[in-house]
């Protein structure tokens, strides 16, 4: 594609995105509802490449699901994908009372606990339900704030208007940007502070190999080699969305540093534990697992290889 195109391209979409966070969080939230689910449905219909891989990694979640059945669960789930957009988009004119509203939070005690004994948390994430959300409850309901990270989308403005959001939330965001976001979110936990990252894909070099849902994927070293750095309590944590208004979200207990083993093995060992955490919570919501991208390696061939990321205007 020419520079002029891309650049129209870019413009076009940065445009969209501003006019959604401008416009759709003054819409009566029934309407902005019935708008959302209407676009989702059109995009559902039009079996765009997103919606095939959508079914396609689905159908790995529910290997014994049928064609109809598959059809039926990427139609919601990209009603799912559009509810996190709706949310988010509106998520900053909601009181802290609303956003307590909107979810309900189990065991969060493993959280506390670790916060309250001073050796910090790194809280682990899939692509499922509205991350966003969990992390505007932390951050008012908690009042505890916290660091993440998000991955450069193109367009760059696109970008800075993500972490204007996400900021305006309460959260620090750092750019995805090799060794040094790692040495920032290693202080904030030897500070006995809070880390959320999103790591149910990497397909970097530098991705541990995991078993997921039967087959061999990529997961991000990070969470696990933070956690054996700083002495903090690694915690998967997984969401999901049901008939109502209210998101569902559970702590899970922390992850176990082995006992022996060198670096790279202990990595392996608690990177798989996530990945089967991860695996029960999109078992249970797997509708609302965002994952419309590639990531199972035997999916890869003749696309994409070690130390190739795709990089796309949706949330990290």
């Amino acid at each position: 594609m020419s520079a002029p195109r891309t650049d129209l391209r870019d413009r076009l979409t940065d445009g969209l995105y501003g006019l959604g966070w401008g416009a759709v969080k003054k819409l009566p939230e029934p309407a902005a509802r019935a708008l959302f689910r209407t676009l989702a449905d059109q995009v559902w219909k039009r079996r765009g490449t997103s919606v095939l891989r959508l079914e396609s990694n689905l159908a790995r979640v529910v290997p014994d699901a049928s064609p109809a059945r598959l059809a039926e669960l990427s139609r919601a789930g990209m009603r799912s994908y559009m509810r996190y957009w709706l949310e988010s988009f509106r998520l900053p004119t909601w009181s802290p009372e609303q956003i307590r509203e909107r979810i309900d939070v189990s065991d969060v005690h493993h959280l506390t606990e670790a916060l309250d004994a001073g050796r910090g948390a790194v809280v682990a994430l899939p692509h499922l339900g509205n991350w966003d959300l969990a992390g505007a409850w932390v951050t008012t309901d908690l009042k505890v704030p916290f660091t993440t990270v998000a991955e450069r989308l193109k367009p760059e403005t696109l970008y800075d208007r993500f972490v204007a959001y996400r900021e305006s939330l309460g959260m620090e965001v750092l750019p995805h940007s090799g060794g040094a976001a790692f040495g920032t979110l290693a202080r904030r936990l030897r500070a006995g502070g809070l880390v959320c990252l999103v790591a149910d894909r990497d397909l970097s070099a530098s991705g541990v190999e995991v078993d997921f849902f039967g087959a061999r994927a990529r997961m991000p070293a990070g969470p696990a080699l933070l956690a054996q750095q700083t002495g903090a309590s690694l915690l998967p944590v997984t969401l999901g969305f049901d008939d109502t208004p209210v998101m569902r979200a559970r702590v899970h207990p922390a992850v176990v540093v082995p006992g022996n083993g060198t670096r790279a093995e202990r990595t392996a060992v608690m990177t798989q534990a996530l990945a089967d955490a991860f695996a029960e919570g999109i078992a249970a919501h797997p509708a609302d697992w965002h994952m419309l991208q590639r990531l199972w390696l035997d999916d890869l061939d003749g696309h994409q290889g070690p130390g190739t990321q795709e990089t796309r205007a949706e949330p990290a």
